[in-house]
């Protein structure tokens, strides 16, 4: 038995507290499904800047109606001191994945962006440290190892920002190791690789390429690859980064607090490999996509490639991915089609 497989077992035996920020997002709302399925309480902090209240609404579908009755949501912006300090109260583990991702919206609009992930995830600090919430664990971003061309990426080991969001992403580990030293509050950080799963949206100037995609493909449009089709990137399947969170909430050991960790897979998949496995998994739902992709010039700010080194997560967290690009995108295929066609 694994330790996800372990701890799976034992939540439902000790209900906790959750804060989820970000609830009604993508990766916040699999794991408000999860928590609740587990038997646990959950407070929800959105503004829906770029959460939707249709991922609430499939929630609570998805789960009982006294699993439902554990959550409770509050409207408010992690920019608003007093707004995570409601949300704090009581709570035992804070998973804080509000942000404003999109490197290209961080270029358009760097005050915003900065205002939400760097002053936002302050007032999270300092509103989580007053509740003296038993752990703080965030969303961090590969986009922290910029420009460093090492491959694998590794924790200890990083380049200079290439975007604004990069730059906000970075700083919200400098001033999680800087609440440690100076306050005793101990966080962890979880650098994603490139998430997709159900419930991304793909919608809007600003969204993932798999959603995107998918979509595109499945109402016969084009698909646009940025360059020459060959950077690559780790994509990870959202139940592995759910995994990940839950592991890094409870863990107990003091060494592995405040620390960073990739959550990937540790796999490379270029864009032009990335097309051929959508298209593949459209054609086993029963819809076929006879385009060709259309190249256009590659983008600012981007990195050409991206490969996360894994080891530190399994080694102190017992993370172990259980979802690669194939198995992943399959299992969300349905509900894109679903979505889109809806």
């Amino acid at each position: 038995m694994t330790p996800y497989e372990s701890l799976l077992q034992e939540l439902p035996t000790i209900p906790k507290t959750w804060l989820i920020t970000g609830v009604a997002g993508f990766i916040g709302s699999n794991l408000l499904e999860t928590l609740l399925k587990l038997g646990q309480r959950v407070i929800g902090l959105d503004n829906f800047a770029t959460g939707h209240q249709r991922n609430l609404d499939e929630v609570e579908t998805l789960v009982t109606a006294e699993q439902w009755q554990r959550f409770s949501f509050i409207e408010g912006d992690i920019r608003n001191l007093q707004a995570c300090q409601q949300a704090c109260e009581g709570v035992d583990y804070v998973l804080h994945q509000a942000a404003l991702g999109s490197v290209p919206r961080s270029i358009a609009d760097p005050i915003t962006t900065n205002g939400t992930n760097i002053c936002g995830f302050l007032n999270m600090l300092v509103a989580a440290r007053e509740a003296e919430v038993k752990s703080f664990t965030y969303a961090a971003s590969s986009s922290t190892y910029g420009d460093h061309p090492g491959l694998p990426k590794v924790e200890d080991v990083i380049g200079k920002p290439l975007s604004p969001y990069a730059v906000t992403k970075y700083v919200n580990e400098l001033y999680a190791d800087v609440f440690a030293k100076t306050y005793g509050f101990n966080t962890i950080g979880l650098r994603y690789f490139n998430v997709f799963g159900k419930r991304q949206d793909p919608d809007g100037a600003y969204a993932a390429v798999i959603p995107k995609w998918t979509a595109a493909m499945i109402e016969g449009e084009d698909i646009h690859i940025n360059g020459d089709g060959e950077t690559s990137r780790d994509f990870c399947f959202v139940e592995n980064v759910v995994q990940a969170n839950l592991l890094a909430a409870v863990t107990a050991a003091p060494e592995t607090k405040n620390q960073i960790y990739n959550v990937a897979v540790s796999g490379r998949t270029t864009l032009n490999e990335l097309f051929i496995h959508i298209k593949n998994a459209l054609v086993e739902n029963g819809v076929n996509y006879n385009r060709e992709p259309v190249f256009r010039d590659f983008r600012p700010g981007d990195v050409r490639h991206s490969q996360a080194c894994i080891v530190k997560a399994e080694r102190m967290l017992g993370y172990s991915p259980k979802y690669d690009i194939r198995s992943g995108i399959n299992s969300s295929m349905p509900w894109y089609i679903g979505f889109v066609r809806a």
